[in-house]
């Protein structure tokens, strides 16, 4: 899933692409992943032109120049491929296309077809994560230790792995991240926050930052469908020392990573290094 490496991955990728050009038509292959009548989508964004681009959580957000935002969630194995020219990227597996009057494209492709798009009024693009009740940016400069532990503090009982992939809790963080953020700190995944000592949390604090810094700079984790804007894959993958580990050689104590589940979804982990 494209969690909050990727996803700003291609958001900067974009805008660097796509900000300035005027929207000539849409084709829409797959009708369900446009959260509103295709012919209505299709007046309101035609012919506008992409004012920028940002991301909130793992929502990539189009900011259009006729006050409406277009909101692209790439779900599970969702991609957004910039191309040059028409008809150079698409697939079968490619739902809806996006046409420039330059003649380029941003082609959505997806294979479980789990991922939408979305129009909201930019206006209301405040009011819509609050609805959503997305939790605060990780990386952003003023989300503090101390914040983080404030947040820990209100859910005392909860598996430190499952609060970290709720977005209610941190915005972006899913199940890649969260298993090499708690590797990086030495912090069993199944662990209750009432248990963490004072420097566990620091030392999830700084796995946080770190981890989801590098993983921008290495343009996101390809451990499954992932792709960037330019079809190309990520370099993370490269740096796991957790994630998709399972029966592999710890890098630290060279014992075995083991894979358990919570909450039906994966961890992984080195029960040597991160004990209960």
């Amino acid at each position: 899933m494209p969690e909050l490496p990727e996803v700003e991955t291609i958001k900067s990728q974009l805008d660097r692409l796509i900000t300035g050009k005027k929207i000539a038509g849409i084709k829409i292959l797959l009708p369900k992943i446009i959260k509103l009548p295709g012919n209505a989508f299709k007046k309101a964004i035609i012919g506008a032109k992409i004012k920028r681009l940002n991301r909130r959580a793992k929502i990539l957000i189009i900011e259009l120049d006729n006050d409406w935002t277009v909101l692209i969630h790439l779900k599970m194995t969702g991609q957004l491929i910039y191309s040059p020219t028409p008809n150079t990227a698409e697939n079968k597996h490619t739902h809806v296309i996006f046409k420039f009057s330059d003649k380029s494209q941003l082609i959505f492709n997806d294979l479980r077809q789990f991922g939408y798009i979305k129009l909201v009024k930019t206006a209301e693009l405040i009011n819509f994560f609050i609805k959503e009740r997305t939790g605060p940016e990780p990386l952003a400069k003023d989300f503090t230790l101390a914040d983080f532990q404030a947040l820990l503090a209100k859910k005392p009982k909860a598996k430190i792995k499952q609060f970290l992939m709720d977005p209610k809790n941190i915005a972006g963080i899913g199940n890649i991240y969260a298993d090499e953020i708690l590797f990086f700190a030495g912090v069993h995944p199944l662990c209750q926050i009432k248990r963490l000592k004072e420097a566990d949390i620091k030392k999830i604090f700084k796995g946080i930052k770190n981890i989801l810094r590098l993983a921008i700079k290495l343009r996101g984790t390809s451990a499954s469908d992932y792709l960037d804007a330019y079809g190309q894959k990520g370099r993370f993958a490269q740096k796991l020392k957790a994630y998709g580990k399972e029966g592999e050689k710890c890098v630290k104590c060279k014992g075995r990573i083991i894979r358990i589940k919570i909450g039906g979804r994966s961890a992984h982990f080195c029960p040597a290094c991160q004990p209960r």
